[in-house]
């Protein structure tokens, strides 16, 4: 009898092992972005590829519009474990100086100018940078080209921003921007940009087109200024305790598609730049394109600091310029 049970127990624990081996792997990955971004649309394509390459290794499963943390809540479940992948843009500038880099007011030209940023600038110079804070950055994505709405009047030069109460992302470097420019920088969380501007608590935001749509608020914004100030990336991370430790099988799979979305999610952006614009005027808000001219001449004080308080900043800029004839 004691043989019997013996053999039994030894029959189920093989049992419970093989199932565990052969169990999908599930590998979350959160985002911030409303449903219908561009960065919403880049990350359900990264996960329809991803799991048709993983097949019965991994899922990967995609929860979006802050559903299961904002970016800040995001990037210390990183750090947990309890998400895989999240997919940051401007907050990264307040974790590493480096990534501000993008922050700079007119520093990307074009989406072509972005992607020779990325390959001379990006990956040997500022990705390592968050390494030490835990993260490790599988691609660079598109956020998209930002602009300003607003409910007092057209922004055509940075007089025009004095004393409004404009929301940034949680970025260091943005608020430096806006300051410079004469607002009154308001750093939330995008999940709550629709209330507060429904509910006066704020008089504008920027935003790149794609989210300002997605997210609707030209139904609380009446003024869109096509400032063009700042090219953002996106960048889909993983925390880097979980980058090691996970089968190198799947991260391989991963960060190969994460990298192969980035000429599509470049495409997309650009391809929707006028839809989005016209579709948001059609909407019923009042359109205009600022003095692009005015807007450099008053962000010189943040290249300074920038140059001033960064590690090797200056020659970041410097490098960073000298790209964008495609040399």
């Amino acid at each position: 009898m004691i043989k019997i049970r013996s053999l039994a127990l030894a029959g189920a624990m093989m049992l419970a092992a093989t199932s565990f081996a052969d169990a999908k792997e599930e590998i979350i990955f959160g985002i911030s972005a409303s449903t219908g971004s561009l960065q919403q649309q880049t990350a359900a394509e990264f996960v329809r590829r991803a799991n048709e390459k993983l097949g019965d290794k991994a899922e990967v499963k995609l929860f979006d519009s802050s559903q299961i943390g904002k970016d800040k809540e995001l990037m210390q479940k990183l750090k947990l474990g309890t998400v895989h992948i999240a997919l940051p843009s401007s907050i990264m500038s307040s974790i590493s100086d480096e990534f501000a880099l993008f922050d700079m007011p007119f520093l990307v030209a074009d989406r072509g100018h972005l992607a020779r940023i990325e390959e001379k600038i990006f990956w040997p110079k500022i990705a390592p940078t968050v390494e030490d804070d835990g993260y490790r950055v599988l691609a660079v994505w598109e956020n998209g080209v930002r602009h300003i709405t607003n409910n007092a009047r057209p922004i055509n030069t940075p007089a025009d921003l004095n004393g409004l109460k404009i929301r940034t992302p949680k970025s260091t470097w943005r608020v430096k921007m806006f300051k410079a420019w004469g607002a009154n920088p308001t750093p939330m969380s995008f999940s709550e940009v629709f209330t507060g501007l429904q509910t006066g608590v704020i008089d504008g935001q920027e935003n790149p087109y794609t989210n300002i749509a997605s997210a609707k608020l030209n139904e609380v914004q009446k003024y869109l200024s096509k400032t063009g100030h700042v090219y953002s990336p996106a960048y889909p991370t993983m925390g880097k305790a979980m980058y090691d430790r996970m089968d190198p099988a799947i991260v391989s799979v991963l960060e190969a598609t994460a990298r192969e979305l980035e000429a599509w999610a470049r495409n997309k952006g650009e391809e929707a730049d006028t839809a989005l614009k016209d579709k948001l005027v059609a909407a019923g808000m009042s359109y205009n394109e600022a003095d692009r001219a005015a807007f450099v001449a008053a962000s010189k004080p943040i290249y300074d600091a920038f140059a001033a308080e960064v590690n090797d900043g200056q020659a970041l800029i410097d490098d960073a310029i000298a790209l964008a004839s495609g040399s």
